[in-house]
């Protein structure tokens, strides 16, 4: 049954939470606490998965919907204090299942999950949109004993709607605040998962990207952010965009617990079947993770383009020259040409993706083609008070997928990207790449819409290799990341070399939830207890 819907901003929180946080048990300590810690203390029988959710629906109920209202959570799972009783009792009866045995998520909600919540992708559409089935990577993530604590809030239509939208806004969930500074974007389209990984409302949460959705709000979050290689996960039951981009990653505090939230996604049957799939234990790869010997190549922004950042940059690589690494200075390769292909090709397979997705849906959802959405926006005042839908009216007014400008699109864009990070790569016989991942987050504007300085995030999503990105530092209290990017199959190359970055790095940067940092009196809000 589809929970009922009162106010667009806080739609779906489809219990009353402060039952269940009376409902007896203490509640767990759960800041600064990683996936492996947590884990160990259900082990050693100090907590149990009872609660931490509890633990994490109090931060929720601070921080998210009180205090600085960060608006990242958009749907409860009624179901999660019963999950979590199961798996107590299963930890009794046989033991863990493994890392993420009891350990609660927050998903972003576009991915379908088989429990009472709806996948809105933001949109008013959507609200009964309660499919009461698994996308296959949530499944895999149950088969580990991992607990769907709720859905996160994103940019809406995972910000594929408008040439002028704003990061982290849906109609369903309002705006998605930065924890850092509550006054700067987000990013998105996974603004709600990194906003929430970053302010812990959970363990750690899972995000989709296209093209920057993942690393760019995983960077200006402060938390690690990881693009797998496209195809390594299933991109099944999934709200789209392009399947020759789209694919889902883990958004996490640090690089062993994205390690071990990529490995449960991936599952004991990877979605890959390309020629070279590689698939491992990406937790036992941390384990022996070094750069002495390691050739990295270094790409920087243009001349003036992040000039402020640039002392962190070197701070970074002067962190890897210190573990060993070897650093090449490498040219960006032209981009415009790539750019201009992946526009043709988002634009033509959204319309062909989403038509053939919303055909799955359940009769409780009215709108089945992208045609209806754009009727449904135009009869809802709430869907477009902010910003328009001219992709979807481009999208809808264009060719299948039979067009030869597609087919042309798509084989150029493929080919030019991949071969400028492979040719690099090969070159000059590096083993990965490394690059600031993007700008400091920009101050939200209603009016005029998003700021966007760039990112590194374009060649690693049309060319489908992975791109990892972790927090080098901050700017005036904004956080920043540092990309890896490799071959494809390469994660565990990438989250081995991060592991080594991080450890040498310290500490991530915490949230401070300052209001502004552009006015004098910026005051700091109460931290979350």
């Amino acid at each position: 049954m589809a929970p009922t819907v009162n106010k667009p901003l806080m739609l779906f929180f489809v219990f009353v939470i402060g039952a269940w946080l009376s409902a007896g048990a203490n509640a767990a300590e759960v800041s600064n606490k990683s996936i492996d810690e947590l884990q160990a203390e259900l082990t050693s029988g100090r907590t149990t998965s009872v609660a931490l959710v509890r633990a994490y629906l109090q931060r929720i109920e601070s921080v998210d919907r009180k205090g600085p209202t960060l608006q990242s959570v958009l749907s409860l799972n009624p179901d999660a204090l019963r999950e979590a009783r199961a798996l107590d009792a299963e930890r009794k009866q046989k033991g863990a299942r493994g890392p993420l045995h009891g350990i609660p998520l927050l998903i972003k909600d576009n991915i379908e999950t088989a429990d009472a919540l709806p996948t809105t992708a933001g949109s008013l559409a959507l609200i009964d949109n309660v499919t009461g089935r698994d996308a296959p990577i949530i499944a895999n993530l149950r088969a580990a004993g991992a607990i769907v604590l709720g859905k996160t809030n994103l940019s809406e239509w995972a910000n594929y709607r408008s040439d002028r939208s704003i990061s982290g806004w849906s109609g369903v969930g309002g705006l998605v605040k930065n924890p850092h500074v509550l006054d700067r974007t987000a990013c998105g389209s996974s603004s709600g998962s990194g906003s929430a990984a970053a302010a812990e409302l959970a363990a750690a949460t899972v995000g989709t990207e296209t093209d920057g959705s993942i690393v760019c709000p995983a960077s200006m979050n402060g938390v690690v952010g990881l693009k797998p290689t496209h195809g390594l996960l299933s991109g099944e039951r999934i709200v789209p965009i392009a399947h020759s981009q789209d694919t889902a990653g883990p958004m996490t505090r640090s690089v062993p617990d994205a390690a071990a939230l990529l490995t449960a996604m991936v599952g004991n049957q990877p979605a890959c079947i390309a020629d070279g799939c590689r698939v491992t234990d990406y937790v036992a790869a941390l384990k022996q993770a070094t750069l002495t010997g390691k050739r990295i190549g270094v790409w920087r922004s243009a001349p003036g383009r992040w000039s402020q950042i640039d002392p962190l940059y070197e701070a970074a690589l002067d962190h890897l020259r210190a573990a060993g690494a070897t650093l090449v200075e490498v040219p960006v390769p032209e981009l415009e040409q790539i750019g201009l292909a992946e526009r043709i090709v988002l634009r033509m397979e959204f319309k062909a993706d989403l038509n053939a997705w919303l055909a799955t849906t359940p009769p409780t959802v009215k709108t089945r083609t992208l045609e209806q959405l754009i009727e449904f926006n135009r009869s809802q005042p709430r869907e477009t008070v902010i910003f328009g839908q001219e992709i979807f009216e481009r999208s809808n007014a264009s060719a299948g997928l039979d067009d030869p400008a597609y087919i042309a699109a798509l084989t150029d864009s493929r080919r030019l990207a991949r071969d400028a990070i492979s040719r690099t790569l090969q070159e000059n016989k590096l083993d990965l790449l490394v690059a600031p991942t993007t700008g400091p987050a920009w101050r939200i504007d209603l009016v005029n819409g998003d700021k966007s300085s760039g990112s590194f995030s374009t060649l690693p999503a049309v060319s489908g290799y992975p791109h990892l990105t972790v927090p080098m530092g901050t700017l005036q209290q904004l956080p920043l990341g540092l990309s890896f990017i490799g071959l494809p199959w390469s994660e565990a190359q990438l989250l081995a070399a991060a592991h080594v970055f991080e450890q040498r790095r310290g500490p991530r940067p915490a949230p401070k939830f300052l209001t502004s940092v552009d006015v004098e009196d910026s005051r700091r809000l109460p931290a979350p207890r």
